[in-house]
């Protein structure tokens, strides 16, 4: 039975609580919902107040809508909850073995063309403008090695505090596998003699496969550097390995932090673009190996990131997703919806949160029971 064909009818608003419709209609729609709550607690004896209300006084932030009983029926309102740089670990530990995977194949393309190198007494190094106008420095190696391991360890104390550390290490670790891929290739196409008669190789092994993996394994040990004596092949010159990771590290340094520290990235800048020079000095490299290095480094760096920050779709007219690293590209990328902030913080916290005040939850309930 509807409420206007009877006005002794009673409307229906709880188990504890029912209204005369001449006590519904007499309040106003401006009427507030205290109002109500104590027309309510008044016919029910003292009772619960009436939950419907209960709860509408609780939320009235709420978006309501009128019913033709003039009481108001809430409308829950969910806000999607869309993480829009989550970390993925997963991803990143993938990443990690993608690149250790492309080291590991560097070192053993080394060993194989290590064996093709010419010998220096039979064809002399090739001409070089840079060796022209500069002399030979002996110790200059030593100072690109050592800068170089200094810009790496900058480089992991800042991913340290860095807040967003899981994405940045995946695009790290996939520029430096993709790098190494791309020196394989042209290492072994296109093998180059000595750059200098000072360079000394060590012997050819030809059928000998457990002194080649001995020689991987020593390579890998000593991080393929001169100053820990596990570098002592030859070959591996177009293009430098030192010149990518003194290039790519001051990339990384210099895009994941903010732009207001200039004297930090001038010292960063410094450290690489000294460390580059000391090659040339040193004669471990033609100009023609630091030249590429520099070039293929920066570009497939910039490259990346534009696709990454403009959030590029394959499409036909968009050429940037034409390169065969496009689909590993996709699959790290996917779920990053936004540009990767500079936000740094401390990343450990000393002891658990349910250990800093054990009694705080329960302070907070008895306050509020005495009150």
């Amino acid at each position: 039975m509807r409420p206007d064909e009877d006005s002794a009818v009673s409307i229906q608003r709880g188990p504890t609580c029912e209204w005369s419709k001449q006590e519904a209609m007499s309040l106003s729609p401006t009427t507030s919902v205290t109002h109500k709550m104590e027309g309510c607690a008044k016919h029910s004896g003292d009772k619960k107040p009436c939950p419907v209300h209960t709860a509408a006084l609780g939320d009235t932030k709420r978006a309501f809508r009128k019913s033709r009983h003039n009481d108001y029926v809430k409308i829950s309102m969910k806000e999607a909850d869309v993480i829009r740089l989550p970390p993925e670990w997963w991803k990143t530990t993938l990443l990690f073995f993608y690149a250790g995977f492309s080291l590991l194949l560097t070192t053993a393309v080394i060993t194989v063309v290590h064996e093709r190198v010419p010998p220096k007494e039979n064809i002399p190094p090739l001409p070089d403008s840079f060796f022209d106008y500069i002399n030979e420095v002996k110790w200059a190696f030593t100072v690109t090695e050592v800068n170089g391991i200094v810009l790496v360890t900058i480089w992991f104390l800042q991913l340290f505090f860095f807040n967003h550390k899981s994405i940045v290490c995946r695009r790290y670790f996939f520029l430096v596998g993709t790098l190494y891929l791309y020196r394989c290739i042209t290492m072994y196409i296109t093998v180059l003699p000595v750059p200098g008669m000072h360079i000394t190789c060590a012997p050819k092994l030809y059928g000998d496969s457990y002194g080649k993996v001995q020689r991987v394994l020593k390579l890998i040990s000593g991080g393929g550097m001169s100053i820990t004596s596990s570098h002592i092949m030859c070959g591996d010159y177009l293009f430098s390995g030192h010149t990518v990771m003194l290039t790519l590290t001051y990339l990384f340094i210099k895009e994941y932090s903010p732009r207001s520290f200039w004297w930090y990235h001038l010292m960063c800048w410094l450290l690489s673009a000294v460390g580059v020079v000391c090659i040339l000095v040193a004669r471990e490299h033609y100009s023609v190996d630091v030249v590429v290095a520099y070039f293929v480094t920066t570009r497939l760096f910039w490259w990346y990131h534009s696709m990454a920050n403009t959030h590029c779709q394959c499409s036909p007219h968009n050429y940037l997703s034409n390169p065969f690293w496009n689909p590993l590209f996709n699959f790290m990328e996917r779920n990053v919806k936004t540009h990767v902030p500079c936000v740094y913080g401390w990343p450990i916290s000393w002891a658990p949160a349910c250990l800093k005040n054990p009694c705080k939850k329960y302070s907070m309930v008895q306050s509020t029971r005495d009150e």
